[in-house]
């Protein structure tokens, strides 16, 4: 599977300006041989931009913004990953999408771990994990930024089976460790793929790191964003995940009778 995610820049812009420059996006990914393209946490409007805004923009699952997401997904013929707010009666979540490339919906993940004002003032949480999808011949797991920093959470899905954990987000300085040592410890302490597609740019008070990259299960990235906009490529295969589990025994070592 050859994995896109497209770093995107986080000027404040209509959730129709949002949808076109997705649209492009996927039609680039597409043309570069991409299955599936992660875009950031929140792309569809915007993250930093306050909870009342983000309350006025939610839809629900079957509303618009999905149902144009569905509709580039299958314009494009590609796989999309992209995050938006979700209004379920009266509570907003911070979620992300998953399209296959017929457009059929895959999977809505819900954040479980609230980052800070900017996410309790506008979100609730997730009160479940997503459970790990079929993409292709791939299993995935889905997190939402950070979502990831949490290891039981990413533990959890490996044990379940992932084969990769697919992880839009909006990290901002100063936490660049996220990135650069927090993922590749997540994908090789698990034996999985991770896929961490972030923003660049300012947004209020925010300015965001950008270094979106894919990481394997060795935890040696496969392609890596600098700190401007643009689209990265990296292929997963399963033969690589194989031969990666076979020299490392994590999972197989763990001491389950230890921990409580």
């Amino acid at each position: 599977m050859k994995l896109a995610i497209f770093q995107m820049n986080s000027v404040d812009r209509s959730v129709d300006e949002n949808l076109a420059i997705i649209d492009q996006a996927c039609a680039e990914a597409k043309a570069g041989g991409g299955d599936l393209i992660i875009f950031p946490e929140m792309a569809v409007t915007g993250y930093n931009i306050g909870a009342d805004r983000i309350r006025q923009l939610a839809q629900p699952r079957d509303g618009s913004m999905v149902q144009a997401l569905q509709d580039i997904a299958k314009r494009n013929s590609i796989g999309v990953l992209c995050g938006f707010p979700e209004l379920d009666g009266s509570r907003v979540f911070n979620s992300a999408a998953l399209v296959d490339a017929s457009g059929s919906i895959l999977s809505i993940c819900r954040k479980a771990h609230l980052f800070g004002d900017v996410d309790r003032a506008a979100f609730s949480a997730g009160d479940t994990l997503c459970p790990l999808v079929q993409f292709g011949e791939w299993t995935v797991g889905l997190a939402i930024c950070y979502d990831v920093e949490f290891p039981e959470l990413v533990r959890a899905y490996a044990v379940a089976g992932a084969d990769a954990l697919l992880v839009p987000t909006a990290n901002m300085l100063p936490y660049v460790g996220v990135a650069t040592r927090v993922v590749p410890s997540r994908a090789e302490e698990n034996e999985i793929y991770v896929a961490y597609a972030n923003r660049v740019g300012g947004e209020g008070a925010f300015e965001y790191c950008g270094l979106s990259c894919v990481t394997g299960p060795d935890g040696i990235d496969l392609a890596r964003a600098a700190g401007g906009e643009e689209m990265i490529f990296a292929d997963l295969s399963k033969d690589n995940l194989i031969r990666v589990r076979k020299s490392l025994s994590h999972i197989n070592d763990r001491r389950t009778d230890l921990y409580s």
